[in-house]
């Protein structure tokens, strides 16, 4: 094994301190392929190139390594966090990987003389109260909408709330209890606000005994209107706990986490309890599972002997990877609740990183019993759900393969780009590229494209440029490729044979929005750059432009075809072509509006300020008429100098 790697990097490893760290290996290309920690970073590192793995999967990732990376910590604690950090940062090849989620929302009640509840996202506010986080939108939003009825507490903005002459509709269904225009005094008010943060904290009971003593003096001085109030609100507040008295417990933060493992695929349920509510769950599908968990089983055979062994089992792992990623970014509760026993140096390790004690809790009783099973069987519904969608978009890959008589090398990177122009009369013209791959829709890999210097609304030649400018380059090194001479193992490392690699590749097929025109523009390009045109299929309208009738289009002189409505190649061929189409009018809605407002362009403008930038606007009546302005006519406008006029005017040309 160690014949296939350079002197410098088996140097690098003898010189390497036998301390506690963290290690990255890299290929040829730059791509990170693996991020590791170790006790001894010697021992471990040494061993991955002293003994021979051929043959598995960890042999296989081991010939891919070109260079390393290490970083030596103070204790196993640091080397956990800082894995965790580079693998979330990083996202290497062969570790098992969460993907990003949004961030989680929160309630926030607002600073104010009379706070405001409202749905919040992003980072927080020492200024305000915030409480959650929340596993969705909907949980905050029903809690906002529970505080509503029980505390009355106002949703409105402070604009809005500053300018009332009279109650919204909030205060006439009894949502609110009036303070824009003085229904309630600022004490009672503040007190409402203190009850309900008593209640997203879990202190319900404290919260209808302070309701109960308050009812009783106001009886006592016969001030029944009020008592009648404080009753309401107890009764209101009774009937919540009565309807949620399953989810009642103890425990005030807890965080339940399930994982399922099947078909190669991984489920994480994660449920929350906050304030002693069970808030609901989201699921959570890493990537990487098959090779990650093969690589953390072959390190089994290179760990030294102060090493305790990886764990087997597959659950393990991956909750194991959830929790060290998932509480980098999250806040982490005191309690977590687990269906597979972690190790006790993570859960260590994200206590020293909380700054607080953090108790896992496996095998547990009562409540949280009931709650892990419920997160049980989410997980698995949640991994059987998708591994039924994917088992449906691979059945669509495969039918559009074989209804074009394709043969892909690997049906799970069979690729599609997809093109298609939008614009209004011929008003800020683009063109979109949306990638299909691995049986999905890649998001990330989506581009657009400004279409300038063609006749307005000549959707030719727009679809003549983007094809140019998408392949033009990746078909040069291509030809490059072909011409140059065979390489030796060295300079051929990190290099794909096929027309593929990661940073250029070409896709199986080609589809463009349209017919025979847009095909023939298609046809005329590809054989300017010398690719093959068997890869371009146009998709048709059909009959009364009805969708189920569309028609491909082939550029190599096949015959139209058919594939029928209920066919499920048509039905993928109509998900890329929408999604292109989705994305250019997007795009161009964004372009047309810049344009037409105008702000953005002349913003760039150094010395250009909204006082100037509405004075060019008005005079010009938008930045079309600013455009077409001579350098004298826009230094006619007040506040233009006629060298920032010659500014303005470059700007523009």
């Amino acid at each position: 094994m160690a014949d296939t790697h350079s002197d410098q990097l088996l140097s690098e490893v003898a010189a390497l301190p036998q301390l506690p760290g963290v290690y990255r290996y890299f290929d040829a290309a730059g791509a990170v392929l693996y991020v590791g920690k170790a006790r001894n970073l010697k021992r471990r590192v040494a061993n991955y190139f002293q003994k021979n793995h051929a043959g598995t999967r960890i042999g296989h990732m081991i010939s891919k390594i070109a260079r390393m990376e290490t970083t030596v910590v103070r204790s196993e604690a640091e080397a956990l966090l800082l894995e965790n950090n580079l693998i979330k940062t990083l996202k290497p090849r062969y570790n098992i990987l969460f993907r990003d989620d949004k961030s989680y929302p929160y309630l926030k009640i607002a600073s104010h003389a009379f706070p405001r509840l409202a749905y919040y996202r992003g980072s927080v506010d020492r200024k305000h109260r915030y409480f959650g986080p929340y596993p969705s939108a909907w949980a905050v939003k029903e809690s906002i909408q529970l505080l509503q009825k029980v505390f009355k507490l106002r949703t409105c903005e402070d604009t809005v709330y500053g300018n009332r002459t009279r109650p919204c509709l909030l205060y006439q269904i009894k949502r609110c209890s009036g303070p824009c225009v003085g229904y309630i005094a600022p004490e009672d008010y503040a007190q409402d606000v203190a009850n309900a943060e008593a209640f997203l904290m879990g202190d319900t009971q404290a919260v209808l005994t302070q309701l109960e003593a308050r009812m009783m003096s106001h009886a006592e001085k016969l001030e029944f209107e009020q008592a009648a109030e404080l009753r309401n609100q107890m009764s209101a507040l009774s009937r919540v706990l009565h309807q949620q008295s399953v989810e009642i417990a103890s425990d005030k933060d807890v965080d339940i986490l399930a994982v399922k493992v099947q078909g190669g695929k991984a489920c994480v349920n994660l449920a929350m309890v906050r304030g002693g509510r069970h808030l609901g769950d989201r699921a959570y599908f890493p990537v990487h599972v098959e090779d990650a968990t093969q690589i953390q089983h072959g390190e089994r055979d290179i760990e030294g002997d102060d090493e305790p062994p990886a764990s087997d089992a597959v659950e393990v792992q991956v909750l194991e990877a959830f929790i060290a990623q998932h509480y980098i970014d999250v806040p982490v509760p005191a309690t977590l609740v687990l269906s597979e026993l972690v190790g006790r140096e993570l859960i260590e390790a994200i206590s020293q990183q909380a700054g607080t004690r953090v108790t896992a809790v496996f095998q547990p009783r009562e409540q949280r019993r009931h709650w892990l099973e419920m997160a049980c069987k989410n997980a698995s519904l949640q991994l059987a759900r998708l591994l039924a969608e994917e088992g449906s978009q691979q059945a669509r890959t495969r039918a559009l393969v074989d209804s074009l008589e394709l043969a892909p090398d690997d049906l799970d990177n069979f690729r599609v780009e997809c093109f298609d122009i939008s614009h209004t009369a011929g008003e800020a013209t683009q063109a979109s590229c949306v990638v299909f791959e691995h049986h999905a829709m890649q998001n990330r890999e989506y581009r657009r494209y400004n279409i300038e210097g063609i006749t307005p609304g000549d959707d030719y030649a727009a679809m003549r440029q983007v094809l140019h400018r998408r392949y033009g380059k990746l078909a040069e090194a291509m030809a490059a490729e072909t011409d140059a001479p065979p390489a030796g193992d060295a300079a051929g490392a990190g290099t794909d044979a096929r027309p593929g690699t990661r940073t250029a590749r070409m896709p199986d097929l080609v589809l463009v929005d349209g017919g025979k025109g847009q095909v023939s523009m298609a046809r005329e390009v590809f054989s300017e750059l010398g690719l093959p045109l068997s890869l371009i299929v146009g998709v048709e309208k059909g009959e009364g432009r009805k969708v189920g009738l569309e028609e491909l289009v082939f550029a190599d002189g096949r015959e139209k075809v058919y594939l029928g409505r209920d066919s499920a190649a048509l039905m993928l061929v109509a998900q890329i072509r929408d999604e292109a189409h989705r994305f250019a009018i997007t795009g161009m809605r964004a372009k047309r509006a810049k344009i037409r407002v105008g702000g953005s362009q002349l913003e760039d403008i150094p010395g250009i300020g909204p006082k100037r930038r509405a004075r060019l606007l008005q005079r010009f009546g938008g930045i079309r008429g600013v455009a077409a302005a001579s350098v004298e006519d826009i230094a006619s406008v007040e506040g233009i100098a006629f060298d920032l006029a010659e500014e303005i005017y470059r700007a523009l040309h």
